[in-house]
């Protein structure tokens, strides 16, 4: 079935952009440096600026960018296998993947049903004596951030590994750890994804970590690379995650906009939010304490399927993000299975996200959100 307001489509949203990427690829070919040039360090010059932190390193996607810096941590000493980083039930699994794979537990928290994110009240009651870390996920672009997670990080000793997948560019007016505001530097750490679909997105799989401690970049930057400190020489037990020059290349002719590709969702959102009045259905909240950059527009709709039916029936496409949440993953699930968060699950089996692509204008948005007040249970 082709839909009117299909719930993504990447074509129109790289084509205002389609001349300069295409110039940018050429440069890359006619350089002759595919891998760790001049593109790589200048995105990593602009991340690093963007997120408020002294380093970045370009990596191969957001999944290595979390697991690479478990993995520094655990080669710096700071963390050892079997010991614990807290997480929220309700993210992706590459949040848990990332921890796991390093030979460390998740410990998942439920979520705020507000933030949809980390309920900060639950985590210290998830602390033990093998507890190193917070994850904290700005789930759908939304900061999750606080003075309680602050608090924990400094009384337990504890590293903040923030998971900015979804959430470039978003901010909070609560300071973090070194006395920034902006996601990816609120923390420790910070694993960015330029995933297509992100609100900053490659034409293929990247990512990027940013961190305000120098030792942590330069070990990161090394296992990335094979584990090499210089040409072979191989100071750790490394990986190949390096991003590629013309993903670079690309994300610096759409980095410049990502303020105003933020500002129109954030003005979908608005109309969303005010066009939307059905009791059938509740929307996520906002708040006035921080920048939310709605990389997702989240609904909870008790009879879930009826609408997903309703709404591709009057041309509208949505998505769940997400069905499962990842303690009940069938991966994970025997080992979880005495672990309860019950918000998290009730809400796997609610949600529902609308469109808010850049294939999306301001008059559709009230379109759809017009159409989604004529569902009925």
């Amino acid at each position: 079935m082709t839909l009117k307001y299909p719930f993504l489509d990447l074509k129109p949203v790289n084509a205002p952009f389609e001349e300069a990427l295409k110039k940018a690829a050429c440069d890359v070919i006619t350089s002759g440096r595919y891998i760790n040039g001049e593109y790589v360090a200048r995105l990593e010059k602009e991340i690093a600026t963007l997120c408020h932190t002294p380093y970045a390193i370009a990596v191969s996607n957001g999944l290595d960018a979390l697991r690479l810096i478990v993995r520094a941590y655990k080669d710096m000493g700071f963390f050892c296998d079997g010991d614990e980083i807290i997480m929220s039930a309700n993210t992706y699994i590459a949040t848990a993947l990332a921890v796991s794979s390093e030979g460390l537990k998740p410990i998942f928290v439920d979520m705020s049903a507000s933030t949809l994110n980390l309920n900060t009240s639950l985590i210290e009651e998830a602390i033990t004596l093998r507890t190193k870390a917070i994850m904290p996920v700005h789930l759908y672009g939304t900061p999750c951030w606080d003075e309680t997670i602050k608090q924990l990080a400094t009384n337990y000793g504890l590293k903040v590994i923030e998971d900015n997948a979804q959430a470039i560019g978003a901010s909070t007016n609560i300071e973090g750890l070194y006395g920034t505001h902006h996601t990816g530097g609120l923390g420790d750490a910070a694993g960015i994804s330029f995933y297509p679909t992100k609100n900053l997105g490659a034409l293929g799989d990247a990512g990027i970590v940013t961190t305000h401690d120098i030792t942590l970049a330069d070990t990161i930057r090394a296992l990335a690379n094979y584990g090499c400190d210089r040409r072979y020489h191989n100071i750790y037990k490394g990986f190949n995650c390096r991003m590629d020059e013309i993903q670079a290349a690309m994300l610096l002719v759409k980095l410049p906009h990502i303020d105003k590709e933020n500002i129109r969702r954030r003005k979908l959102v608005d109309i969303y939010n005010s066009v939307i009045n059905n009791n059938a259905i509740t929307k996520p909240d906002t708040f006035a304490h921080s920048y939310q950059v709605w990389h997702q527009y989240p609904l909870r709709v008790e009879n879930r399927e009826s609408f997903i039916t309703y709404m591709q029936n009057n041309g509208i496409g949505t998505d769940i993000m997400y069905p499962t949440p990842v303690h009940r993953q069938p991966c994970y699930a025997k080992e979880y299975n005495d672990t309860s968060c019950l918000e998290a699950e009730s809400f796997a089996k609610q949600v529902i996200c609308l469109p808010i692509g850049s294939h999306i204008s301001e008059n559709s948005a009230h379109e759809i959100a017009s159409i989604a007040n004529l569902f009925s249970l």
